[in-house]
């Protein structure tokens, strides 16, 4: 009787010393793979927020081109594109019969890279003035000289020169060319390219803006940081921004 209480009592504990290794083994599995979904959950927020926060520039991406940055309002551009955008609540298209046209420029003067050469730099502005002078024009006529009742434009192709959480910028370029690379734990490693834009419509009489907008378009991706970029790689978002400049109704414009 003796002999069978210790055998049972051996064997109790041999299969208590089992279950227990088994619970702790499954109770740590669990925990492991608990903790990967946090990280993955984590590491996925933290893409999306990243994501988010480049849809529009920061204000410490304003290059200062503008005197006044206040009032800027996210909505979303004829194109779908996201845009800040100011417009005096008192304008009236109707009250203006032209736009004296004041060629865009780079500001500050950029800087070519071994990456942005001045090949595209050039092309990239001379694009960016036909395309959006020929926008313009089919709102209002476009003068040389400034009537009692026009409206004077200015434009940029801006620089940034602060870096986002999140991003590394490859090169910081004193123009609107920035490439950022996403070099995360996802092991991605193109890079993204965008143009920046700041604009504004003045009255001329008041010399008073009526409207301010900055934007911020992405390009094309690039495979790496030793890809070049070329002309192509931005074109489309001047064509965007062209098209928007001639779609743009006031009374649309997002609350």
């Amino acid at each position: 009787m003796c002999c069978l209480h210790h055998f049972l009592s051996q064997q109790t504990r041999q299969t208590f010393a089992i279950t227990s290794n088994a619970y702790l083994q499954i109770t740590w599995n669990t925990i492991m793979r608990t903790h990967t979904f946090f990280k993955v959950a984590v590491l996925s927020g933290l893409l999306a927020l990243a994501g988010c926060s480049s849809k529009v520039a920061a204000p410490e991406q304003y290059s200062g081109f503008l005197k006044d940055y206040s009032g800027l309002q996210q909505t979303t551009s004829a194109t779908g594109k996201p845009t800040l955008r100011w417009v005096d609540p008192s304008y009236n298209e109707a009250n203006y019969d032209s736009i004296l046209w004041t060629p865009i420029t780079y500001y500050p003067a950029p800087k070519p890279t071994t990456q942005i050469g001045q090949k595209t730099l050039d092309e990239l502005l001379a694009y960016t003035n036909t395309k959006m002078k020929a926008a313009i024009s089919q709102r209002k006529p476009v003068v040389t000289t400034p009537g009692k009742h026009s409206l004077i434009f200015r434009g940029a192709i801006t620089g940034v020169s602060s870096q986002k959480e999140g991003l590394q910028f490859y090169e910081v370029v004193p123009v609107a060319l920035v490439v950022a690379g996403t070099q995360m734990a996802t092991g991605h490693r193109t890079m993204d390219t965008h143009l920046f834009f700041e604009g504004e419509l003045i009255d001329s009489a008041t010399n008073k803006p009526v409207m301010k907008v900055v934007r911020k378009g992405e390009g094309k991706e690039l495979a790496n940081e030793n890809t070049p970029m070329g002309f192509a790689t931005l074109k489309q978002v001047v064509d965007d921004m062209a098209t928007d400049a001639t779609m743009f109704d006031v009374k649309k414009t997002a609350k």
